[in-house]
């Protein structure tokens, strides 16, 4: 069995990084998905319910805002990756229902045991530190289903807690830029301030 393991949220200023990994059965419908990046929001919701639902198993977890400025944000990612993974594990195992976020810091961390035949493939050229073969690919979140699909949980799950942010904190209008530098949340951290999710290691720059 394959898993498929990506982030979102690398570049935001602002905001925890999510990380997701997934494991489909043979009969998933593949169609569904694609680069969570190009498709449209309702498509990528579409296809988490259907990932949520049919997977074999799937994980998602995070890095915090702190982690990123305590580790840098390369490392920040290849944490959460490597929770979203002990996550996946868990969920094979029978563990939790239906969760939005997971392990730390919203949970508790576990490292369930590894069953035999599991390989990875992570996006991009760096992977995290698993107990099972892990192959980084450039670009797989375009041509890996499994990584397709734990691009499609990382990114929905992240603009998820993004918009609950942006009600948390409303002068910072997280739900429209989920955290991401652009003009208007350059200017609105430059008029505020830091906000309580500030990626503080991150430059803001001029607006």
């Amino acid at each position: 069995m394959l898993c498929g393991i990506d982030e979102a949220g690398r570049g935001p200023l602002a905001g925890p990084v999510c990380a997701a990994a997934v494991a489909l059965p043979a009969d998933f419908p593949t169609d569904v998905l694609g680069d969570s990046k190009k498709l449209k929001p309702q498509q990528r919701e579409d296809a988490r319910r259907l990932i949520v639902e049919k997977a074999a198993a799937w994980g998602v977890a995070w890095a915090t805002h702190t982690e990123i400025d305590e580790i840098n944000i390369l490392q920040a990612s290849l944490l959460a990756m490597k929770r979203a993974f002990n996550c996946l594990l868990d969920s094979a195992l029978g563990g939790w229902p239906e969760r939005l976020e997971t392990e730390i810091p919203f949970g508790k961390p576990f490292t369930p045991a590894v069953p035999s035949g599991l390989s990875a493939v992570a996006d991009g050229l760096h992977t995290p530190l698993l107990p099972i073969p892990c192959t980084p690919l450039v670009k797989a979140d375009a041509s890996v289903y499994e990584v397709m699909a734990a691009s499609i949980l990382a990114k929905t799950a992240r603009d998820r807690l993004m918009d609950y942010y942006g009600r948390l904190y409303s002068v910072y209008g997280y739900e429209r830029h989920k955290g991401y530098p652009t003009k208007e949340h350059r200017s609105l951290i430059l008029k505020h301030g830091p906000s309580p999710i500030q990626r503080v290691s991150f430059r803001v720059g001029s607006g």
